[in-house]
C-alpha cells in the first residue's frame, strides 16, 4: 500500500480509501495499526451496545424507553445537574433502574482494544461510556471523559465509595456514613463541566497521535466532537454502524458491527 500511495496527493489517497472494499479495507486497517506509532481509539455508547447495554439515542435506546414513573421528565433533564440537586429521589431511582452495568461483561469490541493495547499497538482509550468495561476487559490507559457509574463520592467530605454503593443503598438518596451528605456517582451530567484531568489527557494523547481510530459514536455530543476535531494526525477511521460526522475527512469508513471489526483486525495482528 505504501509504494500505491507514496507520491499520491492527499485527494488520491483518500480516493482510493474509498474505493476499497470488503477484505481490502481489512488488511488497510491492519496497515494502519502496524504502522502507526501512537494510535489512540475514541470511542462512544456504540462500543457497548453488543455487551447489551443500550445507547441513547438509537431507536432503541434509553432515551426511548417508555416508563411511566418517569414519563413527565425529559431524558435529558434524568441525567441531570438539575435533578440530581432539586429533585434527588427521582434521579437516584432513574440511575440504579438504568445505569447499573456492574454484572455486564466486554464484548469482543472491547477485548480487541485490550488486546491491541498489550501488543504495543494502542496508545490509549478515550471513552464517553462510563461502564468501565475497557478497563474490566484488560485496557489500562482509559481517559473516561464522562466518570464512571462504578465510583461514586460524598459532596461534602469527598470520601470515595465502590460500585456497590449507591445501587445497595437503601436509602432513596444515599448518604454517607461519615457525614451525613448525598453520595453521587462520579459521572458528568448534562450541565456539568467534563472532568480533569481524563479530558486533558484525552487532548494531549490526540495531538501527539498519528491514527485515530473513532467507534460506536455519530459524534452528535459535543465532547467526542471537540477531540474529533482536534486530531490532526495522519490516518482516521470510522467505525460505526449509522452515519457519523467526519466520514467525509476519514480514511476508510466501516458501517458495520464495531466488535466484528476490531476482532478480525486485533486477531491478525
Amino acid at each position: 500500500m505504501r509504494g500505491i500511495l507514496k507520491d499520491c496527493s492527499e485527494r488520491e489517497k483518500l480516493r482510493y480509501y474509498h474505493g476499497l472494499l470488503g477484505e481490502e479495507k481489512y488488511a488497510a486497517l491492519r496497515e494502519m495499526i502496524l504502522e502507526a506509532s501512537k494510535a489512540v481509539f475514541l470511542g462512544g455508547a456504540g462500543v457497548s451496545t453488543e455487551s447489551g447495554i443500550p445507547d441513547f439515542r438509537s431507536k432503541d435506546g434509553l432515551y426511548r424507553k417508555k416508563n411511566r414513573k418517569f414519563a413527565r421528565y425529559r431524558p435529558e433533564y434524568l441525567l441531570s445537574n438539575e435533578c440530581l440537586t432539586g429533585k434527588p429521589e427521582v434521579f437516584f431511582s432513574y440511575f440504579r433502574e438504568n445505569l447499573d452495568c456492574r454484572e455486564v461483561q466486554p464484548n469482543d469490541a472491547h477485548k480487541a482494544l485490550a488486546r491491541l493495547e498489550s501488543a504495543g499497538r494502542l496508545s490509549g482509550i478515550i471513552t464517553q461510556n462510563i461502564d468501565g468495561l475497557h478497563q474490566k476487559a484488560g485496557s489500562k490507559n482509559v481517559m473516561e471523559i464522562h466518570g464512571s457509574a462504578l465510583r461514586s463520592y460524598c459532596v461534602y467530605c469527598r470520601k470515595n465509595y465502590g460500585p456497590d454503593f449507591i445501587f445497595q443503598s437503601l436509602d432513596p438518596v444515599p448518604r454517607c456514613p461519615e457525614c451525613g451528605h448525598m453520595v453521587r456517582p462520579d459521572v458528568t451530567l448534562y450541565g456539568e463541566i467534563l472532568p480533569d484531568p481524563a479530558y486533558g489527557d484525552a487532548i494531549r494523547i490526540l495531538q501527539d497521535a498519528d491514527l485515530l481510530v473513532i467507534g460506536g459514536t455519530s459524534l452528535e455530543v459535543g465532547s467526542a466532537s471537540q477531540l474529533a476535531h482536534i486530531y490532526h494526525g495522519k490516518h482516521m477511521v470510522i467505525i460505526n454502524k449509522g452515519k457519523t460526522k467526519l466520514e467525509g475527512k476519514a480514511d476508510l469508513v466501516f458501517h458495520e458491527s464495531i466488535g466484528k471489526v476490531l476482532k478480525a483486525v486485533s486477531d491478525s495482528i
